[in-house]
């Protein structure tokens, strides 16, 4: 198994047996299996919609706060915080009475996770943009009408596809209605339901590979899931009885963020205060050659981030700090000689290091599936009613469900891609590699590697392009890749199989039945798709697009258009480096198995294969340093102050969570209500 061994021994036992703790403290006083209460799904249902509204002010309006795409969304950290404290306060004033059990908290944290990850980029605010940027960017000059939208079925969009560039309804989301005019929501009907079923079925999908993933992952190679963690500490009282709010060095943990960005709060006001710079760009000190083309490499310090990574394996940290300064030391070698460098389409990463991150990829899944084999036999028997087993039917969905709906809604989503155009091979590659490549290796690095977000270097159709054309797939073809890849694969924050993962992790060790779980995930997909909707069409058209976040509502929609016109109007790759592709997607699967082997046959090997694969992505390039760091005091502390020195300071690192996360969202409600402008985060 991947996860094992490790080049820790000591730390993975020292994991084990906190993991083991924390499960029977939360567990005291409870029965083995919780039911979801209504009364849980009620307040969920207001936190879902105050989350919808936070993220979208934060991200969207004001546009430096992120507080809903990442895999850990602070917007629903804190409310957690906030719903516990009300709890135990309420529990003392009503003497038990009324107060919310922790499976209820459970309940209200997981629909509030959903809902962040819905009205951020895990769905809205990369979907209603798309709808109408192909016509408002369209210009006589890069042809998009003729190119992209002639193409379209008229139901798939809200602007009529055969008109002209720049409609009212494209130019009124980005500009304003003229004269006061009324929002035209009926137009956005029909489109936005046709993309809420083909997500709909995507999230379905998700679902399924999340109970299908869950025994395998929690049970048999008992992953750390650290990003649920501290929601667990939240919950728990420690050794000596406290809570969490009666602990000392969380609140000194947390006062340290909260000084810092207060300080950089005061400065956005009176900029005589001077700025706690909590990032740099390291380019900007490389300046000769050949140390000045060396791909962005930013140091950022965050202290959240710093939290979250003392608390994963060391081994794993080592090798995604070690692995990224590997790649730039890769491509100085390669500037240095001469050796041709071309980029990945969106990505920007050098080609040579985007295709071993696919092949990284494959590997990675191959060997998941060959450690899984025993438990995938059994999903699949118990599938096909060979055998029936209890622990298929405990679950949030049965083995027979999970792998019959992970089947159906596949094979319905390239049906429905095939239906508007898409050549069926390529619709079965996208789906494929979207759900059962990409996914589930995001997935894989937030239960075992903590990443605070999940981000992939590459589309699927890198991998056709590794023996074809991108020219030869056709403008209709290109018009609806345009679309998926957008939504699907390119900047991925927010990927909504992760939150169901750690919700099932979350309610696994508070006791919750995981069928109920399982409908409480489905609801709170449902109605955060039902608020976030019409909540940011409704702000867009009243402040206008071009007012708002410049990445999400312009940059973002328009990447893979540009990328896409520009593979039409180049026939043919003769840059001479197509041999770089499957080359170097050899070297990316040889390089993984290779470090899987040194894995299973030496304890002491350090590297984990993880960090290769996720090298060269938008979340380590940003969280490489915090890592380093991480590392650095992790290590110190074991070696000289042992376990009860860990414990003890894990507990102040918790507190850095918690203090950054709360700074965050205090800001964006004291900007909504006050507009008054924020500090600056370092996780933007």
């Amino acid at each position: 198994m991947i996860s094992k061994p490790i080049s820790d021994v000591k730390m993975r036992r020292l994991e084990d047996v906190e993991g083991r703790n924390l499960a029977s403290i939360l567990s005291r006083g409870t029965s083995s299996v919780l039911p979801v209460t209504l009364r849980a799904v009620l307040a969920g249902t207001v936190c879902s919609a105050l989350t919808c509204v936070l993220v979208t002010w934060a991200e969207l309006v004001i546009s430096t706060i992120r507080i809903g795409y990442l895999q850990l969304p602070p917007v629903s950290l804190v409310l957690l915080i906030v719903l516990v404290a009300a709890a135990r306060g309420m529990s003392n004033v009503l003497k038990g009475r009324w107060s919310f059990t922790t499976a209820e908290q459970i309940t209200v944290y997981v629909m509030s996770i959903m809902a962040a990850m819905v009205s951020s980029h895990g769905m809205a605010q990369k979907l209603i943009p798309l709808l109408v940027a192909p016509n408002y960017f369209a210009t006589p000059m890069n042809g998009w009408q003729a190119l992209f939208s002639a193409h379209l079925p008229h139901w798939l969009v809200p602007y009529n596809p055969k008109g002209p560039d720049a409609q009212p309804i494209s130019v009124g989301y980005y500009e304003g209605l003229s004269g006061g005019g009324r929002l035209p929501g009926m137009a956005w009907v029909v489109p936005l339901l046709a993309w809420s079923v083909f997500l709909g079925l995507i999230f379905f999908s998700f679902l399924c590979l999340t109970a299908i993933l869950r025994r395998q992952w929690v049970d048999n190679e008992k992953l750390s899931f650290p990003l649920a963690q501290l929601p667990l500490e939240v919950l728990s009282k420690d050794e000596r009885g406290r809570n969490f709010f009666a602990r000392p060095l969380v609140w000194l943990g947390a006062l340290i963020p909260v000084a810092v960005y207060g300080i950089d709060w005061v400065h956005q006001i009176e900029p005589v205060v001077p700025l706690i710079p909590m990032s740099m760009v390291l380019n900007d000190y490389m300046t000769s050659p050949p140390w000045n083309q060396v791909s962005y490499t930013p140091l950022i310090f965050s202290f959240a981030a710093l939290g979250f990574f003392y608390l994963l394996p060391a081994d794993v940290l080592l090798s995604i700090w070690f692995f990224f300064l590997l790649d730039r030391a890769e491509e100085l070698v390669g500037i240095q000689y001469g050796f041709s460098m071309p980029h990945m389409p969106t990505s920007w990463l050098p080609l040579f290091q985007g295709y071993q991150t696919i092949g990284a990829y494959v590997a990675l899944v191959g060997y998941l599936l060959y450690v899984a084999r025993p438990h995938l036999k059994n999903v699949w028997l118990n599938a096909i009613g060979r055998i029936r087993t209890a622990e298929a039917q405990d679950e949030i969905l049965s083995y027979r469900t999970a792998f019959w709906g992970l089947t159906v809604s596949l094979v319905l989503c390239c049906l429905m891609l095939w239906a508007v155009g898409m050549s069926f091979w390529l619709s079965v590659l996208e789906i494929v590699t979207v759900v059962l490549l990409i996914a589930v290796v995001m997935a894989r690095s937030t239960a075992e590697g903590g990443l605070l977000m999940t981000e992939t270097t590459f589309q699927p159709y890198d991998i056709y392009r590794m023996g074809g054309s991108m020219h030869g797939l056709g403008a209709g073809n290109l018009t609806l890749l345009a679309f998926v890849d957008h939504l699907l694969s390119h900047d991925q924050r927010g990927l909504l199989m992760t939150g169901m993962l750690d919700s099932s992790y979350l309610g696994d060790r508070v006791g919750m039945q995981r069928r109920s779980l399982g409908k409480v995930i489905a609801l709170g997909v449902l109605l955060a798709a039902l608020i976030a909707i019409p909540l940011q069409l409704f702000i867009t058209y009243k402040i206008h697009a071009l007012r708002m976040d410049v990445w999400m509502m312009q940059g973002s929609p328009k990447t893979q258009f540009n990328v896409n016109q520009a593979f039409l109007q180049a026939p043919m790759d003769s840059s001479g480096t197509q041999w770089q592709r499957p080359a170097f997607f050899c070297v990316g699967v040889l390089v993984t198995l290779a470090i899987m082997q040194m894995r299973s046959s030496f304890h002491w090997w350090p590297l984990h294969p993880l960090g290769y694969a996720l090298a060269g992505s938008q979340s380590t390039i940003e969280f490489w340093f915090p890592c380093l760091l991480a590392w650095a005091l992790k290590s110190v502390t074991l070696r000289y102050g042992g376990r009860t020195f860990y414990q003890t300071m894990r507990q102040f690192f918790l507190g850095l969570i918690v203090g950054e996360f709360s700074m965050a969202v205090v800001s964006a409600m004291v900007n909504m209500l006050f507009h008054i402008p924020p500090p600056p985060f370092p996780w933007v």
